[in-house]
């Protein structure tokens, strides 16, 4: 913002509105349908109800569209007073100068702009006589404002109003004098105009990725509900991303972990109506799309870094009722040829479905299958349900014994642990944003541990999950349970299968911490994992909030087994990878219900780009592991799952960009794109990083499928044919074998020879994939390490190399030296974008005799050899070194 602090302060309170008469005149009513604001949020009002209120009433059709009563132009509600200039930024005071219609509204507001970054900005609106629950999450703290910004900010008097424009250009961002600022202590709205129609976000719900904003209702509560649309799920994420006209980007997230609504509206516009805490926004300038990612991320912090083997292939279903029916799985994966990294249990292995014990006769044999496991190579995971048994004789249980005496459970309104019924029948849950919680979670992990050496945890029903409404007892006649506005929760309660919102913990309210239960618990078995283990954490959970990304994964729920599920998984896992949240997949060939064998193949091939990868299936179910179909559709699987490790030191590389500088790692195109408007909506493709491009088949009988190619040149992974682009929509042959993966030119791949578990894989040989400009550039970097211990980056125990083609030759450089890559042999080089037959080519100044080239594909290939006869060199000769492909006589390239 230009001019001194002091003057700027002044000019911001010039943009004065008159204020508006209470009740509305003909003119004050004269609002476009797109661009109306309900004023009755709370019940359906009468005209005379209506107008009461000082609003405007014009009845239309049925369905969702414009409100019938609506504020008319220049409302009154809040006035801006005394706006003055702070370290930070400015703040104001605002008096009601309307009586609202909410019971509870707060007379007095305090505004705070906080210039944070230069292309952060942060404001609040908070009750200055009253402390209010704000979420609990570390956010960062800036002392100073920006000198220079991306936006500038302007308050409107009477009505008040924020304005947050773009510098360069003027362009309104948010606008929140298109309709009255509420701040009742259950009821807070704001609204404001949007830039555009194409937001993405808002999670998590079954919706494509951009939003529509023709009266849509999204409803923040999590709740444990198999996905469909137009309902609330099990994470919170009150974060969009905006696309603008030129191709600039921005983003705005609400801090608030209270119920909400979020409306969409076509004029466009966006209102945010919440039901506690305080107003708490960012506001992220981009300018470009990639950079309103890190921005979000920067607020709410960095993804954790996965141990290489959670990359690779899980296998799990509900009905492995025994240690016998779980190892014989594991067998047929391996006589069948797939490969496997990682086996789980669901319910099965527990004894009555209880926390932390085994079933001492279907599982008698547990630790050593464990053991047996580990020594084959695999990992182990298995299912932990936050509702402890609360049902057995004192002295029998020791979660819950020990819970009771160091009162870590949740409490109900008589100040006793809260108990519900999940699958052990009657339950406590315990309070996560206690201590002394995480100290006793880490106890029994840790004795769990003890017998059975697991290695990462699958928490489940953590949204809370309750059998009954509320608790066993019901919930007590308050305003937390029945408020004055419940957004739109399936159910209609916020009881609604999960605990008495009234309910206490140790930080707040349920009513206020609801939606952060699943986030803490991440938090508490994240801590604990690594305390037990020592190594890397791997959470999988089902529920989320805003932060999750950096202790835990995600897997999107119930859902079921049809094609419409196949083709939202790919929205699910890019928005989620826009929430910092990179870990994440849908369970492969669906939960419920029966999977075709079609249908299995074409999940299987989108399921190995998912960056979590697990085929997971429901109890009484039709087998649907990898060895169980026809030999034509394992050879199909098999396919995808060596694509998929072969890929696997390109994978962890994005994730350490994810973890470094909060990079995504699946993305949608239009991230990489963002001036090519035909990428913004696409969402039946995605890519990984900026090279790799995903087109999959999503849906039945299908042998070609379409895909969005921006402009340039775009290769065949496979080798088998190169796109060059004008921007255009390309039908390409799909048969049932194949998924098409394309890389982009200007990027290089790090691959891996693929083998049956990663703990093999990772000492096989090393091959890159040089796809070239028109001007022969490409790049790429390999990030590697010992694949699961803690920090290697934070404490530079890793090694880092530099690819780069250019002028005919692949070099690479050493950024960071370690001794992971010893023994490691780089085999094989493939170059795709070579125009004519290179006359010779050399690596390491050495002639090479045994290299192709494809006229067809124009593919120049030093091939793979077998064991005993490799060409390659060990790490430590080629590494920060000319790989060996330098410009021959013909000055053309080689692979």
């Amino acid at each position: 913002m230009a001019g001194p602090p002091l003057a700027a302060a002044a000019a911001l309170l010039a943009l004065l509105a008159p204020a508006a008469a209470r009740s509305p005149g003909a003119a004050g009513c004269e609002v476009p349908p797109g661009g109306r604001f309900d004023c009755g949020p709370e019940r359906l009002l009468s005209r005379a109800g209506c107008e009461a209120r000082g609003c405007c009433y014009e009845p239309s059709g049925p369905g969702p569209g414009p409100p019938w009563c609506f504020f008319p132009r220049g409302y009154r509600s809040y006035r801006a007073e005394n706006l003055t200039a702070t370290a930070s930024g400015y703040t104001a005071g605002l008096r009601r100068v309307a009586a609202s219609f909410l019971p509870g509204e707060v007379g007095s507001l305090r505004l705070d702009v906080a210039m944070e970054t230069p292309a952060r900005l942060r404001f609040t609106l908070r009750d200055p006589a009253r402390q209010r629950y704000e979420v609990p999450l570390a956010t960062p703290r800036v002392s100073g404002r920006a000198a220079s910004t991306l936006y500038g900010v302007q308050v409107n008097q009477d009505p008040f109003g924020l304005l947050v424009y773009r510098q360069r250009g003027g362009k309104v961002l948010l606008n929140t004098t298109v309709a009255p600022l509420f701040f009742a202590d259950q009821f807070l709205q704001i609204s404001t105009s949007l830039p555009s129609r194409f937001i993405s976000g808002l999670g998590e719900h079954l919706t494509p990725l951009v939003l529509d904003t023709a009266w849509t209702r999204v409803t923040l509560w999590n709740r444990d509900m198999a996905p469909v649309p137009q309902v609330n799920l099990y994470g919170s994420h009150p974060f969009y991303l905006g696309m603008e006209d030129s191709g600039l980007a921005h983003g705005v997230f609400l801090l608030n972990s209270n119920a909400m609504d979020v409306l969409l509206q076509p004029s466009p516009a966006v209102t945010w109506r919440t039901t506690g805490g305080i107003l708490d926004f960012y506001v992220f300038l981009g300018p470009d799309p990639k950079s309103v990612v890190r921005q979000y991320l920067d607020v709410i912090g960095f993804p954790f870094m996965p141990p290489y083997w959670g990359l690779g292939f899980h296998l799990c279903r509900w009905g492995y009722s025994s240690t016998d029916i779980t190892r014989q799985v594991v067998a047929n994966m391996t006589a069948a040829r797939f490969p496997l990294d990682v086996q789980w249990n669901d319910l099965d292995y527990m004894d009555a479905k209880r926390d932390f014990t085994f079933n001492k006769k279907s599982f008698k044999d547990y630790p050593d299958m464990v053991r047996d496991f580990h020594r084959s190579g695999l990992r182990y995971i298995m299912i932990v349900d936050p509702g402890i048994s609360s049902s057995g004789p004192p002295g029998t249980y020791k979660p819950y014994d020990e819970g009771l005496k160091r009162g870590v459970f949740i409490r109900n309104a008589t100040g006793q642990p809260l108990i519900g019924k999940v699958w052990p029948g009657p339950t406590a849950f315990p309070d996560f944003t206690n201590p002394e919680t995480h100290e006793w979670w880490h106890d029994m992990v840790k004795d769990f541990h003890d017998q059975v050496p697991f290695d990462g945890m699958w928490i489940d029903m953590n949204e809370p999950s309750n059998f009954v409404e509320g608790s066993q007892d019901g919930c007590p006649n308050n305003s937390l349970e029945q408020p004055p506005y419940v957004p739109g929760v399936f159910g209609g309660r916020l009881q609604a299968g999960t605990i008495c919102a009234s309910s206490q913990q140790y930080l707040s309210s349920h009513y206020n911490l609801h939606s952060l239960y699943g986030l803490t618990e991440a938090i508490a078995s994240h801590d604990a994992l690594l305390r037990v283990r020592g190594k890397r954490p791997f959470v999988i959970s089902r529920s989320t909030f805003a932060g999750h990304g950096r202790y835990a994964g995600h897997w999107t729920g119930d859902v079921s087994s049809d094609w419409e599920q196949l083709y939202y998984s790919v929205p699910e896992v890019l928005l989620f990878n826009l929430f910092g949240v990179p870990l994440v997949g849908a369970d492969i060939c669906g939960f419920a219900g029966d999977a075709s064998e079609e249908l299995c193949v074409r999940w299987t091939q989108l399921g190995a780009f998912y960056p979590f990868m697990r085929n997971h299936n429901d109890h009484g179910a039709r087998p649907q592991e990898p060895y169980a179909f026809s030999p034509a559709a394992q050879a199909a699987m098999r396919n995808a799952l060596r694509l998929r490790y072969s890929l696997l030191p390109f994978l962890y590389t994005l994730f350490h960009r994810a973890h470094s500088a909060g990079e995504t790692v699946a993305r949608p195109l239009f991230l990489e794109f963002p001036k090519d408007p035909n990428t913004w909506a696409v969402d039946r493709q995605l890519m990984w990083g900026g090279g790799l491009l995903i087109t999959p088949v999503l849906e039945a009988g299908k042998t070609k499928v379409s895909g969005y190619f921006p402009a340039g040149t775009w290769y065949s992974l496979a080798g088998d044919s190169t796109i060059h682009s004008k921007g255009q929509w390309i039908l390409l042959p799909a048969p049932l074998d194949t998924i098409n993966v394309h890389v982009r030119a200007g990027h290089i791949l790090p691959l891996q020879e693929p083998a049956f578990s990663t703990a093999e894989s990772r000492k096989k040989g090393m091959a890159l994939a040089v796809a070239l400009t028109p001007d022969g550039f490409a790049r790429g970097d390999l990030f590697w390490d010992d694949g699961e211990s803690w920090q290697t980056f934070e404490k530079g125990d890793y090694t880092e190399i530099l690819f780069l083609a250019t002028h005919g030759a692949v070099l690479s450089q050493l950024l960071q030296a370690g001794a992971h890559l010893d023994g490691v042999l780089l085999e094989a080089v493939t170059v795709l974008g070579v125009t004519s037959p290179p006359r010779q080519v050399l690596a390491n100044g050495a002639l090479v005799d045994d290299f192709s080239y494809r006229s067809d594909t124009q593919a120049s290939a030093r091939p793979h050899r077998g064991r005993g006869q490799r060409r390659g060199r060990a790490a430590g000769q080629w590494l920060g070194r000319d790989l060996g492909l330098s410009r021959g006589a013909g000055g053309i390239w080689p692979r």
